[in-house]
């Protein structure tokens, strides 16, 4: 079922529910995928799976940050606030790799690219990004994959 499909299913619990921070989060998910929908270019036959998966992926980033500026500024309660649309969101994304997994794939794609050092992080960069795409932040990725390739200590 289309992601929009599940988040209009999801709203009406919500509204049944009267659970109001699910039903922010879940109408800031809806209308970013109209955006998207309706953007100039857009398919006409809606967004791919992968395009919804990057949506996800930039709404959880959002919250993220948001959540980190608000901590910052001493403001618990409105970290919360993005700390609890970020869990919610999280349930329609891809279950994320956890350390020991990533190390594994991430040391995978260094031996099949042949990187010898911080100079190939580019090459290890695009091949992980693509494969990873989803399972993992992009800034955890290239933590990792800079720590490998400096010889780091994990």
């Amino acid at each position: 079922m289309p992601l929009k499909e599940t988040i209009d299913g999801a709203i009406k619990q919500a509204m049944l529910a009267k659970d109001k921070v699910r039903l922010t989060a879940l109408r800031s998910i809806k209308s970013q995928i109209l955006l998207a929908e309706t953007a100039e270019g857009a398919s006409a036959s809606g967004l791919s799976a992968d395009q919804e998966l990057k949506l996800l992926n930039k709404a959880a980033k959002q919250r993220r940050e948001s959540a980190a500026t608000y901590q910052q500024q001493a403001r618990p309660d409105l970290a919360q606030t993005e700390l609890a649309e970020l869990a919610i969101i999280e349930e329609y994304l891809p279950q994320q790799l956890t350390e020991s997994d990533l190390v594994a794939k991430l040391v995978d794609i260094i031996q099949r690219t042949g990187a010898k050092g911080p100079s190939d992080l580019g090459k290890v960069m695009g091949v992980a990004a693509r494969e990873l795409s989803g399972q993992a932040d992009g800034r955890r990725i290239s933590d990792v994959v800079n720590m490998l390739l400096n010889n780091t200590d994990f």
